[in-house]
């Protein structure tokens, strides 16, 4: 049977702050191994101590999630000694069904398996705080409910976990065989991403120090980015343990997905504000001035020709055309060239900049940041 934990309505929202509760610790603090302790309530006698609980958060994908837990109840690894919590970001019948088919399946020989409504959608982050919060390893294991993992996924991560570690760092394969449209060569990019929530492992001590993943961002979208700063302003050891494989096959997406995913911007802004210097040195190092340029050119064009100065709105137009252009090209580089995709291709690069400046000038002023 599935246990069920309630969600918290009263839970106070953690915002993570490193200004009100963080501080950098000792770097000779020594961290024991994983598989000889626990950081939670020590195990009830003749129970076997729980060493590691993976988290998975998740919204409406139940044939994604039950992919998912069909990949991590086959763990090469004690089952007694690990446990999944789910938790649904917006609970629905069908995802509940997919967790109590599994945790039936798995009763009395498998991991222990828990659900956990969140009566959302308060996004991903607020979903990873409930899952490690009820969680009993000493360390956390956080995934997605699209990715597939590698039967020693789990038993390689912990393995990094000697001395001072306090975070790792797993592989992520995203298998393509044809040459990719925009949107997933840029979804492909996860894979050379130092730090991301598909794929990583953290002391549960450490969660509680840092006080859990920042709930502001409410996509997935800088939330891994955030936690692995705060860890690198922790002074915590996070290393890379490219034999911990996770698999995130890239999932369809329809005509002009892009114009949809431009929306998450404005939480670069948050991440901004609160690491600036990180942000310029990992994320990026300028402001997109090309994105300004071209609206700058597009408002420009337009308020001249209104004005009828016709030499000067030709001159913006044909700024804004060009650099429209320039950004269609370096989207087509090295994608495909099936005509359907190149129309998309047109189309979205001239929606893409105005949308983006909006979204970031969104972001600057709810969240008071400058300019991104």
């Amino acid at each position: 049977m599935t246990k069920i934990l309630a969600f918290d309505r009263d839970r106070r929202t953690s915002h993570a702050d490193p200004a009100s509760r963080l501080k950098a610790r000792p770097r000779n603090n020594t961290a024991p191994t994983p598989l000889r302790r626990t950081d939670s309530a020590s195990a009830r006698p003749g129970e076997v101590e729980v060493a590691a609980s993976v988290v998975v958060p998740t919204r409406g994908r139940p044939q994604l999630l039950n992919r998912c837990l069909a990949s991590l109840v086959l763990q090469r690894f004690d089952p007694a000694r690990f446990e999944i919590i789910v938790v649904d970001d917006g609970p629905d019948d069908d995802t509940r069904e997919v967790v109590a088919g599994w945790a039936a399946h798995t009763a009395g020989q498998g991991p222990r398996i828990t659900y956990i409504p969140s009566m959302g959608p308060h996004g991903p982050a607020a979903a990873r705080n409930h899952g490690w919060r009820a969680a009993r390893g000493g360390i956390i294991a956080f995934t997605d409910d699209d990715t597939i993992a590698r039967a020693d996924w789990l038993k390689n991560g912990l393995r990094a976990f000697e001395g001072s570690v306090d975070a790792v760092s797993g592989r992520i394969v995203m298998p393509l065989s044809h040459t990719p449209t925009d949107y997933e060569l840029d979804a492909k990019q996860l894979e050379t991403a130092e730090f991301v929530t598909a794929n990583c492992f953290c002391r549960r001590q450490v969660l509680d120090d840092l006080g859990g993943f920042d709930e502001r961002f409410r996509f997935a979208w800088r939330e891994d980015s955030d936690l692995q700063f705060r860890l690198l302003e922790y002074q915590a050891s996070i290393v890379y343990e490219p034999k911990a494989v996770m698999m995130h096959p890239i999932r369809p997406a329809g005509w002009g997905v892009s114009l949809q995913q431009v929306k998450k911007v404005q939480f670069d802004a948050l991440l901004y504000k609160k690491h600036p210097a990180l942000y310029r040195r990992k994320i990026r190092s300028k402001p997109r001035w090309d994105f300004y340029i071209t609206v700058a050119a597009l408002f420009a064009c337009v308020i001249t020709a209104a004005a009828g100065a016709t030499a000067p709105a030709l001159v913006a137009g044909l700024l804004w055309l060009g650099m429209t252009g320039r950004f269609c090209m370096q989207r087509l580089k090295r994608t495909s060239k099936a005509p359907g995709h190149v129309a998309e291709m047109v189309v979205t690069s001239a929606l893409i900049p105005p949308l983006a400046v909006f979204w970031r000038m969104v972001g600057a002023i709810r969240f008071r940041a400058g300019l991104l």
